[in-house]
């Protein structure tokens, strides 16, 4: 659980077919209220909109919060909390040599976190986690805007 203090942040990422149109959510809960955040784009994959958002969410936040960030996104969850140390220490390459994918938004990522106390949190998506909806209804918002 978290303090009042601690600033929570909620991401998703949405794709209509992978690759294709794909959209990010966000929804900030702070001591001073809600903020809800979301934006697409016209080609894109899932694993790309669910870091997007993560990124989003957490440059919303000034410099030396405590936040937690809740994420349905293994991916997200491992890359950052695991996963990205043997990356760099191998000069952005997997554990079969090759380049990282998505390695530009791992490291907006990474930026963004260095300037936060983050602590990660999975939830399951599609279960019916109100902000976890929530996340995910704000990026196929985005999505049908862009579309329509």
């Amino acid at each position: 659980m978290t303090d009042s203090k601690t600033i929570q942040i909620f991401t998703d990422g949405a794709c209509r077919g992978n690759p294709g149109p794909g959209g990010w959510g966000v929804l900030i809960l702070a001591e001073s209220g809600a903020q809800e955040f979301y934006g697409a784009e016209e080609q894109t994959t899932n694993n790309r909109m669910e870091l997007t958002a993560a990124i989003q969410g957490l440059t919303a936040v000034a410099s030396g919060a405590s936040v937690a960030i809740y994420t349905d996104s293994q991916y997200v969850k491992n890359g950052l909390e695991s996963w990205i140390k043997a990356w760099k220490a191998n000069g952005w390459r997997t554990s079969a040599k090759k380049p990282v994918k998505n390695q530009d938004l791992w490291r907006a990522l990474d930026s963004a976190a260095q300037r936060l106390v983050v602590s990660w949190h999975w939830v399951k998506g599609h279960s019916g986690h109100p902000q976890n909806e929530r996340a995910d209804a704000l990026a196929n918002r985005a999505i049908d805007e862009m579309i329509s």
